[in-house]
């Protein structure tokens, strides 16, 4: 089959098209004919070496931690999943990605694909959607009737977090540059700041209760986000290069976040979308051939919104 791989950490020039053997699955793992991975921001991270401690990897290594596809080949002890099903999953960051015609996955971390759109954009859904559900309910505790900021809304991770906190009640409040701010404002945030002609905290003139801090700012900048929450609310960041600020005195806490795979809140997110209530959004599909192309463009900022790879040619 073919995959791409990395056989030594590096720029994405190490990424290789290359020809592997098919995978055979053992206990508890299914076998997925890969219909889409995505791009994650995370990728490049892992590919150029700098996640080796939270995040090791044995090489040569497959990229690609989200999967849509088919079930081709059960393991042993595998209840409640049948070949031939279409399914979703966040893999295991530290295994082989989904850059591939086949993957193997743990069967509990996989749920059944949403039915509304296409097999392939699916794919778009599992680790970004899953970062704004964890960011918003198990870390923020956001509820109806709260304010939430959510700082670098035009994001993958971001259309969905301002989506669900609109869906929850919530009066979502959001940043974004001119290229993602009607999306944004589509997405249902009740205010949109525009971070590059307006200092987000200034513009925020009540306080809100959760911050939810997505965008690569300077120190000076994210420690000032604590600024417009109010008394015991909460500052979620998913960049993990700086800690989450925190104020004390007023007992603001800052949480860093950590995506985990959870099939069951993957689930809840393909309600939603089955319902018409969560929309995935894909800004280009390209061809599993492409990916290494895809890393240096990313490497060079040039990749905005969701990309998914898929096997075949797109």
């Amino acid at each position: 089959m073919k995959a791409v791989r990395f056989h030594e950490y590096g720029d994405p020039d190490v990424l290789r098209y290359e020809d592997v053997e098919q995978p055979v699955p053992g206990v508890g793992e299914v076998r997925i004919r890969v219909a889409a991975t995505s791009f994650n921001s995370v990728d490049g991270n892992i590919r150029g070496g700098f996640m080796r401690g939270p995040i090791p990897v044995e090489l040569p290594h497959t990229p690609g931690l989200d999967v849509a596809g088919t079930v081709d080949a059960l393991g042993e002890g595998v209840d409640g999943i049948a070949v031939g099903d279409d399914v979703i999953g966040f893999l295991p960051m530290d295994g082989n990605g989904a850059a591939a015609e086949y993957v193997l996955a743990p069967a509990d971390v996989l749920t059944p694909a949403p039915k509304s759109v296409p097999l392939a954009d699916a794919a778009a859904l599992p680790l970004v959607g899953l970062t704004a559900y964890q960011a918003l309910f198990d870390h923020g505790k956001l509820t109806a009737g709260q304010r939430v900021l959510i700082n670098g809304a035009g994001g993958a991770v971001g259309g969905y977090a301002v989506q669900l906190a609109k869906n929850a009640g919530a009066h979502v409040i959001a940043t974004a540059g001119p290229r993602s701010s009607e999306a944004v404002k589509s997405a249902g945030a009740d205010e949109v700041i525009d971070h590059t002609t307006t200092g987000v905290t200034a513009a925020v003139t009540e306080p809100v209760d959760v911050v939810l801090n997505l965008a690569p700012v300077d120190p000076a900048e994210l420690a000032a986000l604590v600024m417009p929450v109010r008394p015991g609310g909460v500052l979620v960041n998913t960049t993990v290069w700086m800690p989450a600020p925190s104020d004390e005195d007023r007992g603001v806490r800052g949480i860093d976040l950590f995506v985990r795979s959870d099939a069951e809140q993957l689930a809840k997110l393909v309600a939603l979308i089955d319902r018409g209530e969560l929309h995935v959004a894909i800004a280009e599909r390209l061809p599993l051939a492409e990916l290494p192309r895809l890393h240096a463009r990313a490497a060079e900022g040039a990749v905005h919104g969701k990309v998914i790879v898929v096997p075949t040619a797109a």
